[in-house]
């Protein structure tokens, strides 16, 4: 089984004073950004160098500021086969919260109740049974 770590997802209200921080004071550069108008929010993802696991900085476009540490979102890995780490996972009791219905993406929490991503290398697997009719099973 091959895994790759992607990122770590916080929420930020400062998105520019953020961007001020990671870049100046930490020298990381700004690899990639994605702003949804319909979602109401921006992405926005910062890495030492190209290609380098990144730091992702969600800003919800509301009025919610955050403190006290619930600014943290989760830790993406990539899969060679989600299904699989799936199948491995569940059989290990663990809950897939968010199941890979579309073949691409899947949330699971860890023992420490950390959000986990798990995201499909090189896009999305056909839909597939028993996971393509899941419904989730809780929040990530």
């Amino acid at each position: 089984m091959s895994i790759r770590y992607l990122h770590a997802m916080i929420r930020t209200d400062k998105p520019e004073e953020s961007h001020t921080f990671y870049t100046q004071g930490l020298g990381l550069v700004q690899t990639r950004r994605m702003d949804s108008e319909k979602g109401q929010f921006s992405l926005i993802y910062y890495a030492s160098e190209p290609g380098a696991p990144e730091v992702e900085l969600t800003h919800n476009w509301d009025d919610r500021s955050y403190s006290g540490g619930d600014q943290f979102g989760h830790l993406a890995f990539e899969v060679d086969n989600i299904y699989q780490v799936c199948d491995n996972l569940q059989n290990m009791g663990v809950t897939i919260l968010r199941p890979p219905r579309d073949g691409h993406m899947a949330f699971i929490k860890d023992p420490n109740n950390i959000s986990i991503e798990l995201l499909q290398k090189d896009g999305s697997l056909e839909p597939a049974e028993p996971w393509a009719s899941m419904e989730n099973t809780g929040s990530w």
